[in-house]
């Protein structure tokens, strides 16, 4: 991973922001968070604390004057991927930077998608405030922030008393996040942290999405729990300014919104880990690099509104994919994959199984002239062959006939996978494969324990319309290191023998094949070059198959 890494530029990632003089949380921790992701961080200092692991000492905001020129001399000159915004002294701060971003994101259209980030940071973790006023007015912020970060104790603060009932239980605390994620027009993640009166053991943060750019529809709109277990520390300075500044550095780096929390948590619970006290009061996070343990991701599962106060175990919330009651996994591979041509017609298929292919896809674009009872004649040919030839038949989506014909393997998308009996063909010791789009998909996939993660689209396709961009070498990489020993990996999407070496190098373990099979002049040759190119050991042999 580090050769497809080494000539990419950083990106720049500002922070906006108290200065910490005990180096925990603030400027400080978040430039030592945008170093460690592979950012280059920019700086605007809206307070100088003398604080501290103890106690916050005295807090002296910048001027206005001072506020705006560190605001103009980096737009000059340091255009931004992301924007992290944390401790705001007072109002009239907050409406000098609402005013700068409002002229900011009006002169020019990529400016209207520089993700902001907003901590709204107003007690320090020793428990001294940091603000001037004892509560700030968020909406001069409205419609123009991206994610809004708050705890517990910084939600209800925000949230006007007349409008939310505030009890300090899950429902209020969802209630509030939600009148939010409304009144100021951006997605919210309300940190459960400190709510451990109602959570215990488990620290949930609610993420409340409006649209998301470059998400599946079935993701967008959407209340999630992201539950990690709670993690015994009392190192826990600066979690929140790492956290935003964690975001906003995997935005910056071309992650998705729901994407870039959960990487997010996942560094924050490594930080909280491996942190180390310096001085008598808490202690910082540690700075881990990029989060490649699947472990410390969280739990992703809907929110569903309920009538009264409920504990996480109890409550209406649902797991995704939860027709997959059990912790059992699906039936393991009995070969490895490979070369993984995906096929639409059964002569075809026929001729790769001859051809030895060990693993192979039918999909059937179904049209409205297509009639289901041929649709059913195709499968069962597909999963005869497949016994015929000892090899890993997978059906894609067709899971009913699928099913009931007995198939090796289902290879599903995200949104059908939400709708199958997946006990039912776990039970009936049927493989299943997941597609995945993204870090937030993959651990979606993940709580099903799958046979294997399908990561794509990797190079822009037409086989079919996506929500997501190509994902891209480097994402190829990040997410075969993060499944590494976990699942078999498949990439898929415009993939032939052109790019074959450099899939090859992401150490992903095996590739999915489409038009650089079916569409070759002798598929079976082109299936038995890309195998060969795959299998040898010399990354510099090329294979001359056309580009998809």
């Amino acid at each position: 991973m580090s050769q497809l890494m080494q000539n990419i530029k950083k990106p720049i990632v500002w922070t906006i922001a108290g200065s910490d003089s005990g180096g925990g949380a603030g400027i400080q921790t978040d430039l030592a968070t945008m170093n460690d992701l592979g950012c280059f961080g920019c700086s605007v200092i809206t307070t100088l604390t003398a604080q501290n692991s103890v106690e916050v000492n005295l807090v002296e905001p910048v001027s206005d004057a001072m506020l705006i020129a560190q605001l103009n001399v980096l737009e000059a000159d340091l255009t931004p991927a992301a924007i992290k915004i944390g401790l705001i002294a007072n109002q009239q701060q907050l409406n000098v930077i609402a005013k700068w971003l409002k002229s900011f994101r009006s002169k020019d259209i990529a400016n209207k998608i520089v993700p902001v980030i907003v901590d709204p940071v107003m007690v320090a973790s020793c428990g001294d405030g940091l603000n001037r006023q004892a509560e700030l007015d968020f909406s001069a912020f409205k419609g123009l922030i991206t994610l809004l970060t708050p705890n517990a104790q910084e939600l209800f603060r925000l949230v006007p008393k007349s409008a939310v009932k505030i009890d300090l239980g899950k429902a209020s605390f969802y209630d509030a996040a939600s009148f939010l994620n409304i009144d100021l027009k951006c997605n919210l993640l309300a940190k459960g942290g400190d709510a451990q009166q109602w959570q215990g053991d488990t620290a949930s943060d609610l993420f409340v999405c409006q649209q998301v750019l470059g998400v599946s529809e079935s993701h967008q709109y959407q209340s999630f729990w992201l539950s990690s277990k709670r993690i015994g520390t009392n190192n826990n300075h600066g979690s929140g300014c790492t956290l935003s500044s964690a975001i906003a550095c995997f935005m910056a780096h071309d992650y998705v919104l729901h994407d870039a929390i959960v990487m997010a948590k996942a560094y924050v619970s490594k930080g909280l880990l491996d942190s180390v006290q310096f001085g008598k009061g808490a202690g910082p996070l540690a700075k881990t690099g990029w989060p490649e343990d699947i472990g410390l991701y969280p739990r992703v599962s809907h929110y569903y509104a309920i009538d009264s106060n409920k504990n996480l175990t109890n409550s209406a919330d649902q797991t995704i994919g939860s027709s997959h009651g059990s912790n059992k996994a699906f039936a393991k591979l009995e070969q490895e994959i490979g070369v993984y041509p995906v096929v639409e017609d059964i002569a075809l298929l026929e001729a790769l199984l001859k051809a030895k292919c060990t693993t192979v896809q039918l999909r059937i674009k179904q049209t409205g002239d297509t009639l289901d009872e041929h649709i059913e004649t195709l499968i069962q040919q597909a999963i005869t062959l497949g016994r015929d030839y000892q090899a890993q038949v997978f059906i894609n989506d067709h899971w009913q006939l699928a099913l009931k014909h007995g198939a090796f393997g289902i290879h599903l998308g995200q949104e059908d996978a939400e709708l199958a009996p997946l006990d039912v063909i776990n039970e009936a010791g049927i493989a299943i494969g997941l597609s995945s789009h993204s870090v937030f998909e993959i651990l979606l996939a993940h709580q099903l324990k799958p046979s294997y993660i399908a990561l794509g689209h990797i190079f822009p396709t037409t086989t079919k319309v996506m929500p997501s961009a190509p994902q891209g070498l480097t994402k190829l990489a990040r997410y075969s290191a993060l499944l590494k020993s976990v699942y078999p990996t498949v990439a898929i999407g415009g993939i032939d023998g052109q790019v074959l070496d450099q899939i090859k190098a992401s150490k992903v373990d095996s590739v999915a094949v489409v038009r650089a099979v079916t569409e070759a002049a002798y598929p079976t040759s082109a299936y038995k070059r890309l195998l060969s190119q795959w299998q040898s050991d010399d990354l510099s042999l090329q294979c001359e198959t056309s580009h998809e």
